[in-house]
Parts: C-alpha cells; sequence; structure tokens
C-alpha cells in the first residue's frame, strides 16, 4: 500500500507542476506586439552649421549627432539655383544607418567640406537624402 500512495502523491505533485508551468507562461496570443519606428526613416537629426568664409571659398564645418561610435558622416556641398534665381547651398550628409556591431551610444560627429560661391548664401542640409533642421553657428 505504501507503495500506491507515493505513487499517487508523484503523480499530484507532478500534476500541481505542470499545471503550475501551463498557467504561468504568457501564450503568444496574450502578448501585445510591439514595434518601434526607425526615426533614421522618417526625420533626420539636427545639423549645426558653421561656416567661414574667404576668398570666394566657404569652408562649412558641422556636426551631428550620430547613433552610435562607429557611425561615419561624409558631406558634400553643392550650389543649387543659378544666378538669375535664389542661389542657395545645399549640405549633403551621409551617414549610414547599419555600421554593425558597436555601443549604441549617441554621440555628436564632425564633418567638414568646401564650395567656391558668392557670400550669404542660404544653406540647406539633407541627412540621408531627408531635410534636416539646421543652426548656423
Amino acid at each position: 500500500m505504501t507503495q500506491k500512495r507515493l505513487w499517487i502523491a508523484a503523480a499530484i505533485i507532478a500534476l500541481i507542476v505542470i499545471g503550475g508551468f501551463v498557467l504561468s507562461v504568457p501564450h503568444t496570443r496574450d502578448v501585445v506586439e510591439t514595434r518601434a519606428l526607425s526615426t533614421a526613416s522618417t526625420s533626420a537629426p539636427a545639423v549645426a552649421l558653421r561656416d567661414v568664409f574667404k576668398k570666394g571659398v566657404h569652408t562649412i564645418t558641422g556636426s551631428i549627432q550620430a547613433p552610435n561610435a562607429c557611425t561615419t558622416v561624409s558631406a558634400e556641398a553643392i550650389l543649387e539655383g543659378s544666378a538669375s534665381s535664389t542661389e542657395s547651398i545645399l549640405i549633403k550628409i551621409f551617414m549610414p544607418t547599419d555600421t554593425g556591431i558597436c555601443l549604441e551610444v549617441p554621440m555628436l560627429v564632425s564633418f567638414k567640406t568646401t564650395l567656391t560661391a558668392s557670400a550669404e548664401l542660404p544653406f540647406t542640409a539633407t541627412v540621408n537624402g531627408v531635410v534636416a533642421t539646421t543652426s548656423v553657428l
């Protein structure tokens, strides 16, 4: 009789453990899926620019907040418009979105570009083709 009691006790304990496991584990239908939107695809980070004009050459330096320390930034300045229409300087900033495995700590990354143009032209900047907000220092 004692062996039968041990088997019954073991079965009850096993049922309690299995039942507790089934009730405590979340089911896939209970978990709400949230997707984080990528800010790089919808908006561009703010760009700080500084322009030094000397002898017809604009030397444009600036900084942009990159997602991590491994991000490389390159810039190109082009003249938009013509002499008859409103001219402006467009700074195209290229910042790859995926740079591999790196510590995800945002940091300021600097860039520099030059352009021959007349003085006092307005600036616009794009980051990976998206217009960015600029502050000229």
